[in-house]
């Protein structure tokens, strides 16, 4: 940050006594204030409202996996009156998306309640953070601000023929073979890492590709240098500065799989591979920088923006996780296990993916990350069809059985990620029976939550170089006290869960506070972080292997369900 601006920055956060974070998930918007003392002084949340249109070539579909389509149909869910829509939209068999303009009023109604909330005005805010889901994009015409097309979300499958054939052609076969070659002569890791590259389609790479190939309009701009491209931080920060402000911050930008951590700049190798234009790319600034002010007009006041991450980074750096080593498990939406490599750049070996956790001055902090798309997401599909009233209810119901009878669930809405790796699997319940209650079937989809931690447990274990030290959970899923406690079983560990839960809020605010010395270094941040409870294992992991076993088999059968047409 210059330092004049930094001096106004600090001064401003002087005289006013409150940071905002809001945290954009994939189900919940979320928006909360906070004091000196890191506490929530006030709040507001939208959750998002499911809204399916499926196009009419989409029928032919009705056959396939009963699972997936149940999941499908039940996105016709009427909006609370009282709720801002923000609409999930799902146009075709596998595609997901979310409407631009929905999402910015959202964003804009949830601060300004926060606030009122708070029983604050707007000139008594010091600064805000800004937290995102990753992956999610849009592209948009650089002359008129007008998007080309909805925000296509990182669940999103459109792309997964795509990835396959990357995956299984020559090309890629040759870049491990010279790549293993480079690094028998160089000792780099920089080629290790490209002599096991494998794409997904959480990955922004292979989504962007599809829509230059397909959307014949991007295309045009990108060739006549009239395409601006950015995931949701990129996109909120254009219209907050009303087009004046045009970034990303690394971490971000080292989420979208084009992004070079080892160059610290977008990659034209894999950019050319993709035939994506160079053009079409934001500057990348630090994590916590004075990326400007919110436009007057919106809130009556300019707020200065000196924070935007990754929401899992943000959730890292809430949880407090700032030595190497540390580990951070967010349930939310989807799984996402973080270990802090501190300043050593991970080279995966069984899938865990390299980031940038986040970049303050000349400190830059890296993250080896292994993920699962499906999680909340499961609980709340459940519910959507009745088999619960609330949430709260799950954990005694699991434990109202013994077992779930054989019952196994493979959480697979969106794929399969590490270590498996197929985004055609399909999402199942195996081994059902007569007997089979609502209480076998809650409990079979919690196991598979927890049987999903235990995979990329395992996965970090045997891929990191870092000895593991603290193991700090959040995320809604967390207040789980079943999964909880059967992933401390497992995995074998104790895990900690903090008394706030929403921690890419708080991170996005950490970073934020820190930029303007609201407060003064992660010390002090340390000090503001409080424990609720901590898991520890009570049962041998032994005792799971049948359960497992059986599991692991019903993961298999579900692989390679749909074929490379179906999406």
């Amino acid at each position: 940050m210059p330092r004049c601006k930094e001096g106004l920055a600090r001064a401003a956060a002087a005289s006013s006594s409150f940071v905002v974070g809001v945290d954009v998930g994939s189900t919940t918007l979320r928006c909360h204030v906070y004091d000196k003392k890191a506490a929530v002084r006030g709040f507001s949340s939208k959750k998002e409202i499911n809204m399916s249109s499926p196009a009419h070539g989409d029928l032919d579909h009705s056959q396939k996996c009963i699972s997936l389509d149940v999941v499908f149909r039940s996105h016709h869910v009427t909006a609370n009156r009282n709720a801002i829509k923000v609409e999930t939209l799902y146009p075709h068999l596998g595609w997901v998306e979310l409407d631009p303009e929905v999402l910015w009023t959202q964003f804009m109604d949830v601060i300004k309640e926060a606030v009122q909330a708070a029983g604050l005005q707007m000139n008594q805010i010091a600064g805000l953070g800004i937290s995102t889901q990753r992956g999610t994009f849009i592209t948009w015409n650089k002359k008129t601000g007008k998007p080309f097309h909805n925000f296509i979300s990182w669940q999103d499958l459109r792309a997964a023929d795509l990835v396959n054939s990357w995956n299984r052609g020559l090309i890629l076969k040759v870049i491990h073979v010279i790549s293993t070659m480079l690094h028998f002569l160089t000792r780099s890791d920089q080629y290790v890492i490209a002599s096991s590259l494998t794409f997904t389609t959480h990955h922004v790479s292979l989504r962007l590709s599809w829509v230059l190939q397909n959307i014949t309009e991007v295309q045009q701009a990108a060739n006549e240098n009239n395409c601006c491209f950015g995931t949701i931080d990129t996109w909120l920060l254009y219209k907050l500065t009303k087009g004046s402000v045009y970034a990303t911050d690394y971490s971000n930008a080292s989420s979208t799989g084009v992004f070079d951590p080892f160059q610290m700049c977008w990659s034209s190798f894999l950019s050319k591979l993709f035939s994506i234009p160079m053009s079409i790319y934001p500057p990348v600034e630090d994590t916590n920088h004075s990326f400007g002010s919110v436009d007057a007009e919106i809130f009556g006041v300019p707020i200065p923006i000196v924070a935007l991450v990754a929401d899992q980074q943000a959730a890292m750096f809430g949880e407090c996780c700032f030595h190497a080593g540390d580990v951070k498990l967010t349930m939310g939406t989807g799984i996402f296990w973080d270990v802090n490599t501190g300043n050593h750049l991970h080279t995966p070996s069984a899938g865990l993916y390299p980031l940038i956790g986040w970049k303050i001055g000349k400190e830059v902090v890296f993250l080896a990350e292994g993920d699962a798309s499906d999680a909340g997401s499961t609980i709340k599909w459940a519910k959507e069809l009745d088999l619960f009233t609330s949430v709260d209810e799950t954990a005694r119901m699991s434990r109202s059985v013994v077992d779930s009878e054989g019952v196994c669930f493979v959480p697979s809405f969106s794929g399969l990620q590490v270590p498996v790796n197929d985004p055609c699997a399909c999402a199942s319940f195996m081994g059902l029976k007569p007997s089979t209650t609502r209480n076998h079937l809650i409990r079979a989809m919690l196991e598979s939550i927890a049987f999903r931690n235990k995979q990329l447990y395992d996965t970090i274990v045997k891929e990191v170089r870092v000895p593991l030290t603290n193991i700090r959970a959040d995320g809604g899923v967390s207040n789980n006290s079943f999964v909880m406690q059967m992933t401390s079983d497992l995995i074998n560990k104790k895990i900690d869960k903090p008394v706030n839960t929403d921690m890419s809020c708080l991170g996005a605010a950490f970073l934020a506070g820190l930029a303007l010395g609201f407060w003064t270094d992660k010390e002090q941040l340390k000090k503001l972080r409080r424990t609720e409870i901590v898991f520890e294992p009570q049962r041998d992991s032994g005792e799971y292997k049948l359960a497992m076993d059986n599991w692991t088999k019903a993961v298999q059968r579900s692989l390679n369900w749909y074929n490379q047409t179906s999406y």
